[in-house]
């Protein structure tokens, strides 16, 4: 008996791992590029969404480190999948209607995976970034390193 309950719940917890990542993971994910002081390039894979042709994103809390790099340096790059590197000016709106506004556009985007990953992560204190369009010769030259 005690068998059986172990792998239905090893199998519960396999099936619950396997639908996160293809939440997290499934459609249009892109790497965001920040600059910690004195250390290498972040690269930190996230969700992005458009509101008018303008990029947003969501740091699901102001304690996320690619959070803190780009209030110290809003010069950031997006990285597509499609191998293209784009570089942006990030600006932080901390208010409760930008909060609602990345919040709608996130869930209008990504759907039931943005509602699974709401059970698994708080963004209560979620902060919206718009991302501004740079001139092409601001994108990091440094696209090895990681983090």
């Amino acid at each position: 008996m005690f068998r059986r309950i172990s792998a239905v719940l090893f199998a519960v917890a396999l099936a619950a791992g396997i639908v996160t990542y293809f939440a997290v993971e499934g459609h249009d994910v892109v790497v965001l590029r920040t600059h910690p002081a004195g250390a290498p390039v972040r690269r930190t894979r996230i969700w992005i969404a458009e509101d008018g042709g303008v990029p947003w994103i969501e740091a699901a809390n102001p304690e996320r480190a690619f959070y803190a790099d780009l209030l110290v340096d809003p010069n950031v790059a997006i990285e597509r999948a499609t191998g293209g590197v784009e570089p942006y000016r990030a600006t932080p709106l901390p208010d409760a209607a930008a909060h609602r506004k990345i919040r709608e556009l996130l869930r209008r985007k990504y759907g039931w995976a943005d509602r699974w990953v709401g059970m698994l992560v708080d963004t209560s204190r979620s902060v919206a970034i718009r991302l501004d369009p740079l001139p092409r010769a601001g994108v990091s030259a440094d696209s090895s390193s990681t983090r």
